[in-house]
């Protein structure tokens, strides 16, 4: 069977990367979190003290210093830069606001447009993010736009950042509602689903009952011959 190019897009909340790895088990692919690598860079330009707003050159600097690489475990996938693992560094909210800044930056994307369209040439692999399908993989086999309410995607993640100090759901979901914004109205790469895009609202809808949705469509879609 013809090994597969899968985007996932959708805000930060809707589920995506639970659904992204779940699915990619289901279908034997790899799974890429595009999202980390944002914030790998921006955990290392906050390493370096880069401002990502105003200092380009030193942004692309920080780019062209990264030797970004997922490592598969048995209790998941670990980010190693610069071979430090950095995986349970990127989730706080600081990063998780200077990696929409970062996003911005043509540079930034520049680098790492380049370095998942390399990660694509094999095929059989599920790209998590906010602009895979849009501008990343406009050529993708099958294009999923995953969101949910504001509340329900805030509540989510909440649940995961609980246990982090000073954090409380108001908080969360005016973060959130922050980011959506900045994402959906910058110039460069804004947060849309692609045009054929098949969009899921999973405010209703626990991680599985997604995932079955995505393989009766991914199925649906190879009968009528996407494999050709």
């Amino acid at each position: 069977m013809k090994k597969l190019v899968i985007t996932i897009d959708g805000p930060a909340g809707a589920g995506k990367s639970t659904v992204s790895k779940i699915l990619a088990v289901r279908l034997g692919y790899r799974y890429i979190d595009t999202g980390a690598l944002y914030r790998a860079v921006a955990y290392e330009a906050k390493r370096s003290g880069v401002n990502p707003d105003d200092q380009d050159d030193a942004l692309e600097y920080v780019c062209r210093h990264l030797d970004i690489k997922f490592v598969s475990e048995k209790n998941g996938q670990r980010l190693i830069v610069n071979g430090s693992d950095i995986t349970d560094f990127i989730r706080t909210p600081e990063v998780t606001m200077l990696s929409s800044a970062v996003s911005a930056r043509a540079v930034v994307r520049k680098y790492l447009f380049d370095l998942q369209r390399e990660m694509g040439k094999g095929r059989g692999a599920v790209f998590e993010g906010r602009d895979m399908g849009t501008v990343v993989f406009p050529d993708a086999d099958i294009k999923f736009f995953l969101d949910a309410a504001s509340h329900t995607r805030a509540l989510r993640r909440f649940n995961e950042l609980k246990s982090q100090p000073a954090i409380n759901l108001e908080k969360v979901e005016r973060d959130i509602l922050r980011r959506d914004h900045n994402d959906s109205t910058r110039n460069l790469a804004p947060l849309i689903p692609a045009q054929d895009a098949v969009i899921i609202d999973s405010t209703d809808l626990n991680a599985q009952q997604v995932v079955e949705h995505m393989i009766s469509y991914i199925r649906m879609r190879l009968v009528e011959g996407l494999e050709d």
